[in-house]
């Protein structure tokens, strides 16, 4: 073993921290939020604002994180970015007024914005040097973050208090990713290379097919988010379902889309990028429509997981491929497919609301899984996305 893929290596579990520590993150921030309600006297609709304003923080600061890596490289920005994030969450909670809270939930929708673009970036690094993909395992511990730092950190919000698991919260944090940095990959760029490639990099890519990627990438994410706010009134309202039944429409969805991110890098590797995906979307386009058509709670519930499982490895393809698209930086590509995709999730829920009042929730549903239909036939477009190569040492 080479000294070289030796590093590659750590430099794999390096990024796999950068991602349990970005989606801890975001666990221990969700069970936050309702607290704020009362802690500043706001109206649901004063929070939805300001969770708007976390979202266009995250949004705004993945047009400007392209540039940043092609002239800094990915593993700097993360470096830096990932540093930020940790006292973020505490000054959020800590805010003593409405002005400074905002301000406070835009700097934590940007830090984690461009951290994200940043680590999925140096995860594509990893791919490159490795030969293999390891993406969608990357996602996956995402998802064990978030499971941990949401179901630890209502544990101790219920037991200590907020402002203790805020600072509980942003320790673990500091401890994941202080304990990465110095085993994060180098770029299989040259700095020469990249300064070189850095005045070409615009802020908008022009490429079509980019944003083709940025699309199907919406199409892919926008399920996820229809059943973590949506899928729970439904079973409730639509099917008879009890509280406790209805919400494990999205437990089991997010916890098979776990279970296949950790999977998923293997099935990719055996039969490539394009057929992953294609197979992925028809078996998610499946159980969404199970879903919609479902006489029962029961099988609707079953049909989600089953969504879920399709569902899984479809963004972490679509990272890959931006990644690696051809006549792009890797911060290039993946910034502009993160910033559509999560524009698009920005917009989704109020818009799936609108529409589900009017037709009703299964109709809603039956048309996310056509979706989900589009991108498996153009899941020839991610064949990029198989260019993990080794790069010579």
């Amino acid at each position: 073993m080479t000294d070289e893929t030796t590093l590659a290596k750590r430099g794999r579990w390096a990024v796999a921290a950068m991602f349990l520590a970005n989606g801890f993150t975001m666990g221990a921030w969700a069970p936050q939020i309702p607290l704020l309600l009362p802690r500043h006297d706001i109206s649901e609709f004063t929070l939805g604002l300001l969770i708007l304003v976390l979202g266009l923080g995250a949004v705004g600061s993945m047009l400007f994180s392209g540039r940043l890596i092609a002239h800094y490289g990915n593993r700097a920005v993360l470096r830096t970015f990932a540093l930020a994030v940790v006292p973020v969450l505490p000054a959020v909670v800590f805010s003593p007024d409405l002005p400074i809270l905002a301000v406070a939930m835009a700097t934590l929708g940007a830090l984690i914005g461009c951290m994200d673009v940043s680590m999925n970036a140096n995860a594509v690094d990893v791919e490159r040097k490795l030969g293999r993909a390891i993406m969608s395992s990357s996602h996956g511990f995402w998802s064990l973050g978030g499971f941990v730092g949401g179901g630890a950190g209502s544990w101790i919000i219920k037991h200590w208090g907020a402002e203790a698991q805020a600072l509980w919260a942003a320790g673990v944090a500091a401890i994941l990713v202080l304990g990465a940095m110095p085993f994060l990959m180098k770029e299989t760029v040259t700095p020469a290379a990249r300064h070189e490639s850095a005045p070409k990099t615009a802020l908008l890519p022009r490429d079509p097919a980019i944003w083709l990627l940025g699309m199907l990438a919406l199409f892919s994410m926008v399920p996820e988010g229809a059943v973590l706010d949506w899928a729970a009134l439904y079973l409730s309202e639509e099917l008879g379902a009890d509280h406790f039944r209805a919400g494990l429409a999205f437990a089991f969805f997010s916890g098979a889309m776990a279970i296949m991110r950790f999977a998923g890098d293997s099935v990719r590797n055996r039969f490539g990028a394009v057929q992953t995906l294609r197979w992925s979307g028809l078996i998610a386009a499946a159980g969404m429509m199970g879903g919609a058509l479902a006489p029962t709670d029961l099988i609707a519930v079953a049909s989600f997981a089953i969504s879920g499982l399709g569902v899984a490895n479809m963004v972490p393809i679509m990272f890959s491929a931006a990644g690696n698209h051809p006549g792009l930086a890797p911060g290039a590509g993946i910034a502009a497919v993160t910033m559509f995709g999560y524009t698009g999730i920005l917009v989704a829920p109020s818009t799936i609301g609108f529409v589900a009042e009017h037709v009703g929730f299964r109709f809603t549903y039956g048309t996310l899984a056509i979706l989900l239909v589009v991108v498996a036939l153009l899941a020839g477009r991610t064949s990029a996305a198989d260019g993990t190569r080794a790069v010579p040492a």
